[in-house]
């Protein structure tokens, strides 16, 4: 991304603002839960959930909000970087620390930790419309059960 500009501007070469805004981060929006094409394992399924990703720089603040399947309001909150280092998550029962990586442009790879240990790895990918969000846990919960959830998102 930044690479793409740097070489461009040492090989004398101009850019657009549309090169400039391809290299923007493309999680960055709002995105609404689509139940109907998600999976949870072990489950239940929450009744609603929207994640909402800001981007300031390289640095992400994701907040989610939801119902949980009880009909509670959840609300969870992480600020992180792409470095791999451990960054503190708020309001989640089955995590406390992310850690992520960039993997490409739409795609992004990582752990989240409960008590210094990895509880389950993380992968999300945005489609190349930049219409859909997918994001696949696996791993164990704070109860100990095994965790395989496959997430979809809409773009709001």
């Amino acid at each position: 991304m930044k690479l793409r500009i740097l070489i461009l501007l040492c090989l004398g070469m101009s850019f657009s603002a549309l090169d400039i805004a391809q290299t923007a981060d493309p999680i960055a929006g709002t995105w609404e839960l689509n139940l109907a094409k998600s999976k949870f394992i072990p489950g239940p399924a929450p009744k609603s959930e929207t994640r909402i990703y800001e981007v300031n720089g390289d640095k992400i603040k994701l907040t989610i909000k939801g119902i949980d399947a009880a009909g509670k309001p959840t609300a969870v909150q992480s600020s992180y970087v792409y470095d791999g280092k451990d960054y503190p998550i708020t309001g989640s029962p089955d995590a406390d620390m992310l850690a992520l990586r960039r993997v490409d442009t739409d795609t992004v790879t990582g752990e989240v930790k409960r008590a210094g240990k990895v509880a389950q790895t993380v992968r999300r990918v945005v489609s190349k419309d930049g219409k859909v969000l997918t994001i696949t846990f696996k791993g164990t919960n704070a109860k100990g059960q095994a965790v395989d959830d496959f997430t979809v998102y809409d773009r709001r």
